[in-house]
């Protein structure tokens, strides 16, 4: 572009300051017939139409932040919500992700997951702990007691995730699990 791109005041969702970053759609004003933003990306995402399934990867923008998660803007055309509860690594406004639809409510309304749901989950992070240890000289200083920060901190998964990836890898005789640890065998 030109010239710098117009964002009007009513199209703001709060008060922009040069130099800001913003996360913002474009489109043809019809009075100005001139290029414009807005911050208020919500007017122009539409939940009625779904084209997502339970389950199904998506691509998604975080839009903004709400009380009780982060909503998302889902494949350039819904809007979603990721609970506190899921958020397991640092987002930012206008990071763009791979997610997971979680759910989809009565009203329309996605639920949106970060990993995999379910038993889906548990081979993906079997492989993260695994090459953590790997990384790390065969040693990991996580146990099923560990507190949920510390496993949030360092695998960036729930602690109900990391236990379920941990058995697997018992079962499968690749760790041992000690007092003090994991240990690869």
């Amino acid at each position: 572009m030109v010239k710098e791109l117009f964002c009007p005041f009513r199209e703001q969702a709060y008060s922009m300051k040069k130099g800001g970053w913003y996360l913002v759609y474009c489109f043809l004003d019809d009075e100005s017939n001139r290029l414009v933003a807005s911050s208020k990306t919500n007017q122009f995402l539409d939940n009625k139409e779904l084209t997502v399934e339970a389950f199904q990867e998506v691509d998604l923008i975080v839009s903004h932040p709400s009380d009780i998660g982060m909503n998302v803007i889902v494949n350039k055309t819904h809007q979603g919500l990721i609970f506190n509860d899921d958020i397991f690594q640092d987002l930012s406004i206008g990071d763009r992700l791979k997610g997971y639809v979680k759910k989809i409510r009565p009203d329309n309304k996605l639920d949106i997951g970060l990993g995999k749901m379910g038993y889906r989950s548990i081979e993906p992070n079997a492989d993260l702990i695994m090459k953590e240890l790997e990384d790390h000289g065969g040693y990991l200083n996580l146990t099923d007691k560990s507190d949920p920060e510390a496993i949030k901190n360092t695998l960036q998964m729930s602690k109900k995730s990391f236990k379920k990836a941990v058995g697997t890898l018992y079962r499968k005789k690749l760790i041992e699990i000690k007092d003090d640890g994991i240990y690869l065998v």
